[in-house]
């Protein structure tokens, strides 16, 4: 099948707006919204150019001329179509013809290597630093894997800082100990967004503690100080997807916040149920008129609930992120602790956990290959950030658990180990979030090599989502040769498309590609790539 040439219409894209009073249909499950801050952002795609035509009446009258109205004129794009190449030269030509007529603006970087055969197919512009968007999470899982291992888990974990009686009295200060779990969430823990902090205090229970007399000191230092990135912008606040990161989070450090109708009052829950927020709720019952609520986060304690719902609404659920993670899963196992019946007579108050402090449970991860398979499968900011920190820790916790220290291991995992360059990966996280994030094509396709031959190579290759399948690639290059084989970690923000891993040829080869786009035209670049994808898949030499 070769390159065909049509004619397109032009395209207008838009993202609406979500709207924070609606009202779930009688009968139908609540759905959880996203906080109150209304979201508008459009792009334009192919916006044609308007011109006007003009023509005359006959001659009988001169002066009787009229216009027609303005037209829109559709570009001339033409269709992407993948292809079959036979040999080496065909398929670089056709890729190149891709990119050729795929994107009217923005810079390309794009590298293709068979790892079967060891040489390089296609090559544009490879040493190119662009922006990565998701594709950064490439490197924090190989980093991961390296450092840690696929088997290494991490333990939240509670101390007592005292003695204890024989009738299950704390002398002293209980702790809560984080590790920087990016896991602690009804995600593996059934039961609610109160499942883990219950579990633990049933731990807690289980061990014979009744009642502590003392404090309740939670330890967050496991992760650096810094909630937020640097490179993220100050738009994204208050956004799921950029939730802020720390040595303790619960949740993915969101809370749902829940308003119900009870009578003639609203009743307002938080999920998990935590002493760390308080909640300002001014809401109305009223009746026959449609649910209108604002839920929004003020300052770092403080839930805010205003408006009306409806006597008849089901329950409204509104999630929230929450800007203070440590204080928020302190607060929540403390009210786990008070439901097993254990009261903790002091304040809830940030501190250090005494070299002296003995352990009395703990709840341990999921393993690093099941957290690095959500993170790559779903794209998860969250567990890439707390998962790069990690890293650099180390499996024996005593290196720093910064960004700045992540950067410097990652360096010189990829300088000494898989031989990329210096200078062609720069991150200032591991998500791919930042803005200031740099890697080059060949930098991506160097760490698919390496990864590929790893002892942790099967658990970095089954992380990555399949196209036609699973998860970011689940509705891409359906009924294309790539389907159920090419796999890969996709990028996309307003202005990155990219997209790297594995695709095995028509003959059996493996091949390693990289294909990185900046610019704004990103749905087109978006069609370039779902075009080269199967066209790898359907090369042969």
């Amino acid at each position: 099948m070769r390159l065909s040439v049509v004619r397109a219409g032009a395209m207008i894209c838009c993202a609406m707006a979500a709207l924070v009073s609606t009202t779930p249909a009688s009968g139908a499950p609540a759905p959880i919204r996203p906080g109150a801050v209304l979201l508008q952002q459009s792009a334009t795609r192919g916006t044609a150019p308007r011109t006007s035509a003009r023509r005359t009446t006959p001659a009988r009258k001169p002066a009787a001329r009229r216009t027609t109205a303005k037209r829109v004129v559709a570009p001339v794009l033409p269709e992407l179509r993948f292809t079959t190449p036979r040999g080496t030269t065909a398929l670089a030509a056709d890729l190149g013809a891709l990119i050729g007529l795929g994107t009217r603006s923005g810079d390309w970087g794009a590298i293709v290597v068979s790892l079967t055969q060891g040489d390089t197919l296609f090559a544009t512009n490879a040493d190119r630093a662009l922006v990565p968007a998701s594709t950064m999470k490439t490197f924090t899982a190989a980093l991961a894997l390296e450092r840690l291992g696929a088997q290494h888990a991490f333990s939240t974990d509670v101390l007592r800082h005292g003695p204890i009686d024989t009738d299950g009295v704390v002398r002293g200060d209980l702790v809560l100990r984080g590790d920087g779990d990016p896991g602690l969430s009804p995600r593996f823990i059934k039961g609610g967004a109160d499942a883990p902090m219950t579990l633990l205090a049933e731990f807690v229970a289980g061990a014979g503690v009744k009642r502590v007399e003392g404090d309740l000191v939670v330890d967050g230092s496991a992760l650096e100080d810094r909630r937020i990135p640097e490179g993220w912008l100050a738009r994204w606040e208050g956004l799921s997807y950029a939730a802020p990161f720390s040595g303790l989070s619960l949740n993915e450090n969101i809370v749902i916040v829940g308003v119900r109708p009870n009578g003639g009052r609203a009743e307002v829950q938080l999920e998990p149920v935590t002493s760390a927020l308080e909640v300002i709720s001014d809401v109305r019952v009223v009746r026959g008129r449609a649910t209108q609520l604002r839920v929004t986060m003020v300052g770092e304690s403080q839930v805010s609930v205003t408006g009306t719902i409806s006597a008849s609404a089901q329950p409204y659920r509104v999630q929230l992120v929450v800007k203070d993670p440590v204080t928020f899963a302190a607060g929540a196992f403390r009210e786990a602790l008070r439901a097993k019946g254990i009261v903790v007579t002091g304040e809830v108050r940030l501190g250090r956990t005494p070299d002296d402090a003995v352990l009395v449970t703990s709840l341990p991860s999921p393993s690093v290959a099941r957290l690095v398979s959500v993170m790559n499968r779903e794209s998860n900011n969250h567990y890439a950030e707390q998962l790069f920190r990690n890293a650099a820790r180390g499996p024996g916790r005593d290196q720093p658990g910064s960004a700045a220290h992540a950067y410097q291991t990652l360096r010189e995992f990829l300088e000494s180990r898989v031989g990329v360059a210096p200078g062609q990966v720069v991150a200032t996280d591991g998500s791919g979030l930042s803005v200031l994030d740099r890697v080059t094509p060949r930098a991506l396709v160097q760490l698919m090599a390496y990864a590929h031959r790893a002892p942790w190579g099967s658990v970095f290759h089954a992380s990555l989502p399949v196209a036609g399948e699973s998860e970011t690639l689940r509705l891409r290059m359906r009924d294309t040769p790539a389907a159920g084989n090419l796999h890969a970690k996709t990028g996309t923000t307003n202005e990155v498309v990219s997209l790297a891993g594995y695709a095995t040829a028509e003959n059996g080869e493996l091949l390693a590609f990289a294909f990185l786009y900046n610019g704004t035209d990103r749905y087109r670049a978006r069609e370039t790539i779902d075009a080269m994808g199967p066209t790898l898949a359907g090369f042969s030499r």
